[in-house]
């Protein structure tokens, strides 16, 4: 029998569209329902409470609500249809003008306390031809600000190419394993506050970051995802698994 793929939705305006290609990030507000971000953030709670806990999401028993899990959507089907959100979908596609594909997931936990990563552009990290690759970042916190550690952008800052990047410099802010863009004005960033629900697509040249979660009761919980067109490639080994989003 044959697979029935069913119809795009196509949620995004012409000016949400052009906003995209213009600013290179676009707020979706409420694009996930809260029931579901809940139902999820107590999915994942479960997998990482588990005893043991399964292989792939295995971390040191003190780390298990701290170490974000890596590419769950390709062992869990909660976190695969979570990637595959038809409001995604068709967001991509818009984007794109075809289907997109998902090719990395990842659950952050950033607990109070935690340091953010330093400004960066996705593209350093995961290169792909022809370049085509959009984040979808999903908030699963009641409100995600600049206290517990939300995003920081620096609107159209995908239309300067890919810069160069080198160590970080504010070790008491950043996470010291990450690379940061260097050569940039730092004070054109601005901070995008999220409530529960919300998604954020942005594109993979435009330089974003994340600071400590300052809080000290409120977590940063998020589900990133990255996609690219379905025709593109990526020479990353580990995200050679092209997941269609249907």
């Amino acid at each position: 029998m044959s697979k029935v793929i069913p119809p795009i939705t196509t949620p995004l305006t012409q000016a949400q569209i052009d906003q995209f290609k213009d600013d290179g990030f676009l707020l979706i507000k409420g694009g996930c329902s809260a029931d579901l971000i809940d139902a999820f953030n107590g999915h994942i709670y479960d997998l990482r409470n588990m005893d043991p806990m399964p292989e792939w999401a295995a971390c040191e028993p003190s780390k298990r609500y701290s170490v974000r899990l890596f590419n769950p959507h390709l062992h869990d089907g909660f976190a695969a249809q979570m990637m595959k959100l038809p409001i995604i979908r068709g967001t991509l596609a818009q984007m794109m003008g075809r289907e997109a594909v998902g090719i990395q997931s990842m659950f952050f936990y950033k607990e109070p306390g935690a340091p953010g990563q330093a400004a960066h552009q996705d593209f350093y990290y995961i290169k792909n031809d022809p370049m085509t690759m959009i984040a979808a970042w999903v908030a699963m916190e009641e409100q995600v600000d600049e206290e517990n550690g939300c995003l920081w952008v620096i609107p159209k800052s995908h239309r300067l190419g890919l810069l160069p990047h080198g160590a970080v410099k504010n070790l008491d802010e950043h996470e010291p394993w990450t690379d940061e863009t260097e050569g940039i004005d730092l004070t054109k960033q601005v901070p995008v506050v999220m409530e529960k629900g919300d998604i954020l697509f942005f594109h993979e040249l435009l330089i974003h970051s994340s600071g400590r979660n300052r809080s000290t009761d409120r977590w940063r919980r998020s589900y990133v995802c990255h996609y690219i067109r379905e025709d593109a490639t990526t020479p990353r080994m580990d995200l050679q698994k092209k997941f269609p989003l249907y």
